[in-house]
């Protein structure tokens, strides 16, 4: 295939990444997912295949605060929803998986509020 879009591209790097990166129960997998509109996250136990938490933008808790924000603001709280929900849950440790997307801008502020929120990865 000579002309991979951008998101094939983005797929790709993905699996690559992910032959080593694994979520536990112990130590699940921090997955972020971003579209141009919005960001999820969610915390997954590979061995079971399960979500244990997720958040987005699109969350019903967070909605009518994001309304006017920035999205990389959008990201940090997101980003904090997801560690005060991990906290709930009993997670304080997991792999980060960026999806195959840069480290930088949302993603970044996603993580950044989710390690000052108290997750360790």
């Amino acid at each position: 295939m000579a002309n991979k879009s951008r998101n094939d591209a983005r797929l790709h790097r993905h699996q690559r990444v992910r032959k080593s990166i694994y979520g536990t129960p112990a130590r699940p997998r921090l997955n972020v997912f971003k579209s141009s509109a919005e960001i999820y996250a969610q915390v997954i136990d590979d061995e079971a295949g399960k979500t244990i938490i997720s958040a987005s933008t699109i969350d019903v808790e967070l909605k009518k605060s994001l309304k006017g924000l920035k999205k990389s603001e959008q990201a940090r709280k997101v980003g904090t929803l997801l560690a005060d929900r991990a906290k709930q849950k009993g997670i304080k440790e997991v792999v980060f998986d960026r999806g195959g997307f840069r480290y930088m801008g949302r993603v970044k502020a996603l993580a950044d509020s989710a390690r000052e929120g108290g997750l360790v990865f």
